[in-house]
């Protein structure tokens, strides 16, 4: 049996119909957002940026290795011990002091367990120094592409409004395009301060873990070296200096020798 011709022809003048309607869709939204939106996002972004860097300034400035009180608190471990130690760091807030303070506080329980501290208190001292530093990493990844975004929904933009209005010819795209460039150059503008400040602040982290830690085996070598697990002298060894009463005496078989 032959299908209808009309019905034949109809079907893909609908599925055409469909896909342009989608397309218009498309263009239309894509018409009417523009680059604005774009360029307003990422001031929103930039501001947050500046909010995260002045904070973390403010936290890292609060949080200074107290030299002085890391350099007292290890004069009196060795000197009184570690209870006097942690007498000495006092109420000294940072990476290295806190560490130092759970190294000192757990000294009783062995090298041991205050290396299991030790560990345990530098990585979450490391989780509240990088707090906020990841959407600093992702900012300066990720706003180039954003701009670029709004450049191309402006491009589309300006060679519509070409199609539109032939008779201004390229002046009509050239200043769309110009105005659609700015997205991309916000984005570059936006994403190389909050790179630069993610570098410098987990320098800066890297730098005080290391600072930490270092000090944690300062506590470990003195505990190996003084504590419950110090070494002790070997007291069953045999003294090779004594002179050996198993020996057969050597004047004895002289004198022996010279009788016979």
């Amino acid at each position: 049996m032959v299908g209808h011709p009309s019905l034949a022809s109809a079907a893909p003048a609908v599925g055409a119909a469909h896909t342009t309607s989608v397309d218009g869709q498309l263009l239309g939204l894509m018409l009417r957002l523009g680059s604005r939106w774009v360029l307003w996002l990422l001031l929103g972004l930039s501001l947050l940026a500046v909010a995260q860097m002045l904070e973390r300034v403010w936290f890292f400035a609060r949080e200074r290795r107290p030299t002085q009180a890391l350099s007292a608190a290890l004069d009196a471990m060795r000197g009184q011990g570690a209870a006097a130690a942690v007498v000495a760091l006092g109420d000294a807030a940072s990476m290295e002091a806190n560490v130092a303070r759970a190294a000192l506080s757990h000294a009783a329980d062995g090298s041991r367990s205050v290396q299991e501290h030790i560990a345990a208190v530098v990585e979450r001292e490391r989780l509240r120094y990088e707090r906020g530093l990841a959407f600093l990493g992702t900012l300066g990844s990720n706003a180039p592409f954003i701009g670029l975004f709004g450049t191309v929904l402006g491009i589309i933009r300006a060679f519509d409004d070409l199609s539109a209005n032939t008779a201004q010819g390229a002046s009509a795209v050239m200043t769309g395009i110009a105005e659609a460039l700015v997205a991309t150059a916000v984005g570059l503008l936006v994403a190389l301060p909050a790179v630069a400040a993610y570098n410098v602040f987990m320098r800066h982290v890297e730098s005080c873990a290391a600072s930490a830690d270092a000090f944690g085996h300062e506590v470990l070598a003195w505990l190996t070296a003084t504590g419950p697990d110090a070494p002790t002298p070997d007291t069953t060894a045999p003294d090779t200096t004594a002179p050996d009463a198993t020996a057969p005496d050597a004047t004895a078989r002289v004198d022996s020798k010279r009788e016979g």
